[in-house]
């Protein structure tokens, strides 16, 4: 990453990250782990870090919790946090 994070993005996302580890078989975790994501995004966006926050959304169109469901694309948006974090 070339932008330098602001100490609270970047506390939001190591965990988000490990929420992420967590929420592949928990739907509620899952959605906790979207919301989260929607929230930094936004954080991004307001502080002008767009490249990050493409990353960002980037990770939420991959990301779709579906109720009762394992995470379809969990190994995508693992190797995504990965190269965010």
């Amino acid at each position: 990453m070339n932008q330098i994070l602001p100490t609270a993005i970047k506390k939001d996302l190591e965990k988000a990250c490990s929420l992420h580890q967590r929420a592949t078989a928990d739907y509620s975790q899952c959605q906790e782990f979207s919301k989260l994501m929607s929230n930094i995004l936004s954080e991004l966006e307001d502080e002008g870090l767009f490249n990050v926050a493409d990353k960002v959304m980037s990770i939420l169109l991959d990301c779709s919790p579906k109720a009762g469901a394992h995470c379809e694309k969990s190994s995508i948006v693992s190797q995504k946090m990965t190269k965010l974090s």
